[in-house]
């Protein structure tokens, strides 16, 4: 066997191993994230069971996405919040392959009552237990926006909400359980926040949550991910996990999460908006879902 050969099989032999390190997700993964966080590399849910890529223009699927805009007892959301959520396309639409979930000031008159900023609150029609979730996302900004990707049991007892439509609705917040993947507020800039809510934990008191810092979270797309066992929750932005909740003791009030959730896209106004604000948009390249 001459030299040249040999040089040949060693190249051939160290690409095949490259491509089944890639193909099996085992690579490194570089932190550059400034976080402690632990890179996260493998996971058990590689089959792809449901995603939207957000492809072509205009209205989004109504086969995959419930808007949700009936207000609750009151006429304001939860927590003061002062938008209102509308099914509209100037507030949610489809756009070069991306999602744009858009924040505005502007007045709107709707359920009798006058509110000065409008959103989107979109539910999942698909529901699961247990899985890989992947969102591809850029955050809006402005002191006072709110957005969140997150999950809520399909039992809530929530009136207006497409699986309390379908009858499901048995159970209050928070004993239902909520699985928040992402909250970004925009008066803490790049910082990045996951949590759950249950009734053991929760509210503006939860105990369960945690974070990192992400550069440029409303200029450049990241990777949210939550990995979603019977054992545990697990948070990560890029690869780099910043929160993990595995009760020692599992119980009703500890983990509701066995039952399935749904996906929801909102962006909250909070009452000290910044009186400059005027628009800004969350635009998501893709959500997929892997069990």
């Amino acid at each position: 066997m001459t030299k040249q050969t040999i040089t040949y099989i060693t190249i051939i032999i160290g690409l095949l191993l490259f491509s089944y390190l890639i193909f099996n997700g085992t690579e490194t993964v570089q932190d550059d994230s400034n976080t402690n966080g632990t890179i996260t590399q493998d996971s058990e849910f590689n089959t792809l069971v449901w995603s939207d890529e957000f492809n072509g223009d205009g209205a989004i699927s109504s086969d995959n996405w419930f808007h949700q805009t009936q207000l609750p007892p009151g006429g304001n959301w939860w927590g003061g919040l002062i938008q209102h959520y509308t099914d509209r396309e100037d507030n949610s639409y489809l756009k070069n392959g991306f999602l744009n979930i858009v924040a505005k000031k502007e007045l709107f008159d709707d359920q009798d009552e006058i509110k000065q900023y409008t959103s989107a609150r979109l539910n999942s029609k698909f529901a699961f237990t247990y899985g890989r979730v992947e969102i591809k996302a850029k955050l809006p900004k402005g002191i006072g926006t709110w957005p969140a990707i997150w999950m809520l049991n399909k039992n809530i007892n929530e009136d207006g909400a497409y699986w309390d439509n379908q009858g499901f609705g048995t159970v209050n917040w928070p004993t239902c359980g909520e699985i928040d993947i992402l909250e970004h507020w925009g008066k803490n800039q790049n910082y990045v926040s996951s949590a759950v809510h249950n009734a053991s934990s929760y509210g503006y008191k939860v105990l369960n949550l945690g974070g990192q810092n992400v550069e440029s979270v409303s200029d450049q797309f990241h990777i949210y991910t939550l990995e979603w066992s019977d054992e545990q929750l697990v948070f990560s932005v890029d690869g780099v996990k910043h929160f993990e909740y595995v009760p020692s003791n599992k119980n009703s009030d500890t983990w509701p999460y066995d039952t399935d959730y749904y996906i929801i896209f909102n962006i909250a106004i909070e009452p000290d908006i910044d009186p400059k604000f005027n628009e800004s948009s969350m635009e998501i390249d893709y959500i997929r879902i892997y069990q």
